[in-house]
């Protein structure tokens, strides 16, 4: 199929990123005819989720950084007199620096087979992480995650690391029993939290037990790994657009249920609401007036210019000086609810992120953050879902060689792909990562340094287990970065029970491990059980992490890439932010320059206005197969437990 694709579209999409996915369904709701390519085996490129093996593989494949042959020698024969090409990177030089480690006992993980997966053919000369790295090799059934993946590409061959997808006509329902935490789902113009209980408190007062790695290895089916660590603001773009083009029906959400603080070597948690401040014994009745009192000028400061007019030309961190607030009200505001840099943020940007944080609380859950069941890597398969809803043709593994260009022009007319078929379109999308060296060889990337980790505790433990938690760690020396630090529990499926997982983020210096290994040792253990000191017993153990450095094309002008046609968009991967506004933003931007005349992902139309043809059955939704596919499966204990919700699909095929 994927070699004899039509020859003309009207948008040719390459890559799978966030920005990427969004332009893709755009394209798609407005009546375009879009392609979107991809040449990596799985959805989201650097946004993705991996299920553990999935990982190893990923990790394996950084590590070795193999080359890409190909598979069409004689393409060049398809390039006509009037015409020259802009060849496109074959190699992923995305990713550095990656180094994995663990820490966990590992005497029975060679033979360890994942829960839920094929039976494994024999591999010769393979053990430990290499060898539960190639059992994502093998085929089976991609996972899913209230979000169909694109069917009208061909059957995946190594889909262990895909990340999760849904089945077509299958909605997801939360039905999480005894659970002390909420998760939630979008709707159309709300979030509906899902059915809660209190966990029994025999539950958390129980020890915490021993994981091992043959054990991640087995349920590593079961949960899904970020590349990118982000949380979606509750009155952020991402959810408005998500709200708005109702592709929210096809992920589910949880909110992070608490602000933490890391202030004298301790981790205290962050009073953000009104109820939290008022009901928090960190704070003395004075401090809770003062920080009220300025949480309130900080909702309206524009009103106040007076209040914060002299200290324009002053960083954040020296207005709050000024105002009446305790050094610890000071830490507090500048790092966790602010949560910007103490010598780079001026007055009006700490105003502006601390007014942001203020006005997302509470639409949700008593912190401004959601994060979806399953990963980050969901929220670019919801539109690529949209966009083949809308008749959008997908095609994973499949590589583009080059963009063919007129030479009169100047315009971008085709690409030929690595089957050596041409395929005609008008507009182009591009992700950074697949151009060459010599188109990019004037653009000065950033790095981000990031960290993963399995623990085997919270790093702030407390009655309830089922915390996501946020965590900003101020730099030792001046003029470093803050490492952000994002804590997840089992019922947002992206570790097994009785485990976190945790994302370490900041913007790099030097190599990811140098960056962050001082702040992963600072909180956590890294020392194997015999090894531990009496100091280290309360740190929770590191059981397995990965460190990588990630590049940040954000913010980049087209002007900066050489001999770019008009009509080629380049997208970005993800940034070092919190959040996700500038893949939106970018995803609009580059949609208005090409159908400014279009509106920017629309509300689909109601089913019930839709009027057919006399003798046409309408369909349920066009552009999909109805082929079963697989969900990642709660474990038994998980499903009845008062620490995780179990996610339940009905059937809704005809």
């Amino acid at each position: 199929m994927a070699d004899n694709l039509p020859s003309e579209f009207d948008v040719v999409v390459i890559g799978t990123g966030l920005p990427e996915s969004i332009i893709a369904a755009a394209c798609a709701r407005s009546g375009q005819r879009v392609l979107h390519v991809d040449s990596r085996n799985y959805y989201g490129g650097n946004w993705a989720s991996f299920s553990f093996s999935g990982l190893l593989s990923w990790i394996k494949e950084n590590q070795q950084k193999t080359d890409i042959c190909d598979e069409c020698e004689d393409w060049t024969k398809l390039i006509l007199e009037n015409e020259e090409v802009i060849s496109l990177s074959k190699k992923d030089k995305t990713i550095q620096h990656v180094e994995d480690f663990c820490f966990g006992d590992q005497d029975s993980a060679e033979d360890v087979e994942e829960a839920g997966a094929l039976p494994k053919l024999p591999v010769f000369g393979a053990s430990g992480a290499e060898e539960a790295a190639q059992e994502s090799e093998k085929e089976c059934p991609p996972s899913e995650s209230a979000l169909l993946e694109a069917e009208s590409q061909e059957p995946a061959k190594a889909t262990g690391t895909e990340p999760a997808a849904a089945a077509e006509g299958k909605d997801a329902e939360i039905t999480s029993e005894n659970e002390s935490s909420h998760s939630m789902a979008l709707g159309e113009s709300t979030l509906e939290l899902g059915k809660t209980e209190v966990a029994p408190s025999e539950i958390s007062a129980q020890e915490p037990k021993k994981i091992t790695y043959s054990q991640i290895v087995r349920e590593g089916r079961r949960f899904n790994i970020d590349l990118v660590s982000k949380l979606l603001y509750s009155r952020g773009l991402l959810i408005d657009l998500l709200i708005k083009s109702n592709v929210s029906r096809y992920a589910e959400f949880k909110n992070a249920t608490r602000i933490l603080a890391f202030r004298e070597g301790k981790i205290e948690q962050v009073p953000c609401s009104r109820a939290d401040v008022f009901n928090s014994r960190q704070l003395t009745m004075v401090e809770k007036r003062m920080l009220m009192k300025f949480l309130t000028f900080c909702l309206d400061y524009e009103q106040h210019p007076d209040e914060y007019q002299d200290y324009e030309s002053s960083t954040f961190a020296q207005f709050l000086r000024t105002q009446k607030l305790t050094p610890s009200l000071q830490h507090f505001i500048l790092h966790s609810i602010a949560m910007v840099s103490e010598t780079d943020c001026s007055t009006l940007e700490g105003l502006q992120a601390t007014k942001k944080f203020l006005q997302c609380l509470g639409r949700y859950g008593n912190t401004p953050f959601l994060f979806p069941l399953y990963g980050q890597g969901e929220i670019p398969q919801c539109f690529c879902r949209m966009c083949a809803v809308f008749g959008g043709i997908y095609c994973l593994r499949h590589s583009v060689q080059c963009l063919v260009v007129d030479t009169e022009s100047g315009r971008c007319k085709a690409i030929v792909d690595h089957f050596g078929q041409r395929i005609s379109a008008n507009y182009f999308i591009v992700e950074d990562s697949y151009l060459s060296e010599n188109v990019c060889r004037n653009v000065c990337y950033r790095q981000i340094s990031r960290a993963v980790l399995i623990t085997d505790q919270s790093v702030l433990n407390t009655d309830s287990e089922q915390q996501v938690s946020i965590l900003t760690v101020p730099p030792v020396d001046l003029g470093r970065p803050a490492v952000c630090i994002i804590e997840l529990c089992s019922s947002t499926m992206t570790c097994m029970k009785d485990t976190y997982l945790v994302h370490l983020t900041c913007p790099s210096t030097k190599t990811a491990r140098e960056d962050l290994e001082p702040v992963v040792q600072k909180l956590f253990n890294l020392n194997t059980e015999k090894e531990t000191e009496n100091e280290e017993l309360e740190k929770p153990r590191v059981l397995w992490a990965v460190y990588f450095n990630m590049r940040d094309s954000s913010g980049i002008d087209k002007s900066s890439y050489d001999g770019l046609p008009s009509n080629v968009y380049v997208c970005s991967g993800p940034d070092s932010a919190l959040g996700n506004d500038c893949a939106v933003k970018q995803a609009e931007t580059i949609f208005q320059e090409m159908f400014p005349a279009e509106e920017f992902c629309p509300p689909p139309p109601n089913p019930e206005d839709i009027i057919y043809d006399e003798d046409e059955i309408a369909p349920e939704e066009s552009g999909f197969d109805n082929s079963p596919e697989t969900k990642p499966e709660p474990s038994s204990e998980e499903s009845s437990s008062g620490d995780s919700s179990a996610v339940k699909k009905e059937d809704n095929e005809e």
